[in-house]
């Protein structure tokens, strides 16, 4: 019987996930390339202030995992992966969702990620929640593997910022 995705539940990544969380990525993002995101890796960037680990699990289990750094302008999606046994349920876009709500949230101009050029399912998963493709970066993959930059524009970057005054000093 197929999940539904409100059976799923989001939260942020708590420490005793680093291993399962990257056990996933090895698995599911960095198939065939080797492994970089070790535990601890995915650790360090739990710990890092900068970054949002976000962790969707049903009945305990984990299901799906995204990390994204949140610099002042600009986020980069480092990493996002739903199991087979949930994907094409609404997961993947649920947490996406979250991630982008959170960086409109922080003042973020837009959200970069990569991925790899002949993951035509990705592409159009990313394109059907309003990412565009920028870039091809041959050899991107530990030099195996083409990659595709893909971004989203959360605000308009030349729009007009508010008027904004310094207020005037009070006399005494």
């Amino acid at each position: 019987m197929p999940t539904r995705p409100q059976n799923v539940s989001l939260r942020l990544a708590r420490p005793g996930d680093a291993g399962v969380v990257a056990a996933l990525s090895r698995d599911l993002i960095e198939s065939g390339l080797g492994w970089s995101w070790s535990p601890e890796r995915v650790a360090r960037a739990m710990r890092d202030r900068n970054t949002v680990t976000l962790i969707a699990s049903e009945r305990g289990k984990l299901v799906a995992f995204g990390i994204m750094y949140f610099g002042d302008e600009h986020a980069h999606l480092s990493l996002l992966a739903v199991r087979p046994s949930h994907q094409r349920q609404g997961v993947g876009r649920r947490m996406l969702e979250w991630l982008l709500q959170s960086a409109l949230t922080a003042g973020i101009a837009s959200i970069h990620l990569e991925l790899r050029a002949a993951n035509h399912g990705a592409r159009r998963f990313y394109r059907a929640l309003g990412f565009v493709e920028t870039a091809y970066i041959p050899g991107y993959y530990q030099g195996k593997e083409m990659a595709l930059r893909m971004m989203r524009e959360l605000r308009d970057p030349r729009a007009r910022l508010p008027d904004w005054r310094l207020p005037s000093p009070k006399s005494s």
